[in-house]
């Protein structure tokens, strides 16, 4: 029970941080970590929760219920989450087309379509993925954009702890 407390209180810190950057705070976009980057103008903050953070929600709390084809029953299923953001300007962009390929070492990996989802009165991106060993993960991220090139960005997600 202690563990699950914990990732609820990093997945509220980072929606947090996340609405936090949405409110002109540039000097948060700026900064690039593990799970930060940014490329082609785009700057992107990703995150990883257990499924499970969101199935445990009473009904009409979140909008995922009626989101991502649905909550799945997997045991290995993770909520990827990625806040997206004009990189000049720190504008969070809410009209982008986000998918991301979360592959292992040496594989190939899945490809799935981040839907936008509002979280604390600002767009985020998110889906579901499969990540069923513990392992260190890529996840390509690539942000489409009208009137600009794709942005192509590559994450390393340590499952291994």
């Amino acid at each position: 029970m202690a563990n699950r407390h914990a990732v609820v209180a990093l997945f509220a810190a980072f929606v947090l941080a996340v609405s936090a950057m949405g409110r002109g705070n540039t000097a948060a976009v700026a900064a690039e970590s593990e799970l930060s980057k940014t490329v082609g103008g785009v700057t992107v903050y990703l995150g990883v929760v257990p499924a499970e953070m969101v199935k445990g929600l009473p009904a009409g709390s979140s909008t995922e219920r009626p989101m991502h084809s649905g909550i799945p029953k997997g045991r290995h299923e993770y909520h990827l989450l990625a806040a997206v953001f004009d990189a000049t300007g720190g504008k969070r962009l809410s009209d982008a087309i986000v998918t991301a390929q979360v592959s292992g070492l040496g594989l190939s990996g899945s490809k799935v379509k981040l839907e936008p989802m509002q979280i604390s009165g600002t767009t985020t991106y998110g889906g579901f993925v499969d990540l069923p060993g513990f392992d260190l993960y890529t996840v390509k991220l690539t942000v489409e954009r009208s009137g600009a090139s794709p942005a192509v960005m590559e994450f390393k997600y340590d499952h291994r702890r």
